[in-house]
């Protein structure tokens, strides 16, 4: 739950605003970083100690400065949710406890989660930091991160441990190795650090990612359209080796409805199924021949 509530904050676009601790604080319970009413601290700080030391008292106050109110920051985190494909979450508070509502969720929606979260520089840089040190008018705070697999694993580049009477022991965790870049998520685990570095070695080990498209080399054989198309972006699909057989490309050439400068569209197939399309557009030849006053009423048309 504090994964969706640190990316809610960092794209709020507020990280530099400072934030007032007031009485909302007493809202939480459980871990904490103890921060109290009077006290000052920015909120990138806050997530700091969100994500590091799993504070509950950070988390309340962010949603209140973040949104107004605990409950129109729990309106933003399930509709964040329902955007990046969460089908089976629903939000009921910004930190996770159960007690008093139901959080829920299942692995798949957590490890959508997490892979949205860490293509966001800035968090990946936050739950990849294994100390943080910050001061307040009131204090100063040695934050050590609870994700022993940053020291464990030397792929290992962020994640988020969690505990309830419920879900019991969940771990989030991400690790990037070779360009490929993976997100594992267990619920109610006993042994949580080790089966997260022990799956990772055996997926590094037996996938990779392979570059499908380049954007750069990618051209047609159809004799109207060679070296006079492109594509905008590479794209890569992680499989292993016995199954790259099994990836085709299909070019789709519409020579009779061009909109937008799109000529066609190149499907990438996965056994017989498109996981990914990517729109063919026609280059822009400009005519050598033409004369610098053909080219000046050439724009204005």
């Amino acid at each position: 739950m504090k994964i969706m509530t640190a990316i809610i904050a960092i794209e709020s676009g507020k990280l530099d605003e400072i934030v007032e601790i007031d009485d909302t604080v007493f809202n939480a319970y459980g871990s904490g970083i103890y921060i109290k009413p009077g006290e000052n601290m920015y909120l990138l700080d806050m997530v700091y100690g969100l994500m590091l030391r799993s504070g509950n008292d950070a988390a309340v106050m962010i949603a209140k400065h973040v949104s107004g109110s605990i409950d129109k920051f729990v309106e933003s985190m399930n509709s964040k949710a329902k955007k990046i494909g969460m089908k089976n979450t629903k939000f009921c508070n910004p930190h996770g406890l159960d007690e008093e509502c139901e959080n829920i969720s299942t692995s798949n929606d957590m490890a959508l989660l997490s892979s949205y979260a860490i293509n966001n520089e800035i968090y990946k840089k936050i739950v990849g930091t294994k100390s943080y040190t910050v001061s307040t008018n009131k204090n100063t705070y040695v934050w050590k991160n609870k994700n022993k697999l940053l020291n464990m694993y030397e792929f290992a580049t962020g994640g988020k441990t969690g505990f309830t009477k419920k879900a019991r022991r969940t771990l989030v965790t991400n690790a990037s190795k070779n360009n490929l870049n993976i997100s594992i998520v267990t619920l109610n685990d006993g042994d949580d650090f080790d089966d997260h570095k022990n799956t990772y070695e055996d997926i590094f080990n037996s996938y990779t990612k392979y570059r499908i498209l380049n954007k750069n080399t990618f051209n047609v054989n159809d004799k109207n359209y060679k070296n006079k198309v492109y594509i905008k972006n590479d794209y890569y699909y992680t499989v292993t080796d016995d199954e790259k057989d099994n990836i085709e490309i299909e070019i789709k050439l519409n020579k009779n409805n061009i909109k937008n400068n799109v000529v066609g569209v190149v499907n990438v197939k996965f056994n017989n199924k498109v996981v990914h399309k990517e729109n063919i557009y026609l280059k822009v030849i400009e005519d050598k021949e033409k004369s610098i006053l053909d080219k000046i009423l050439g724009w204005f048309k």
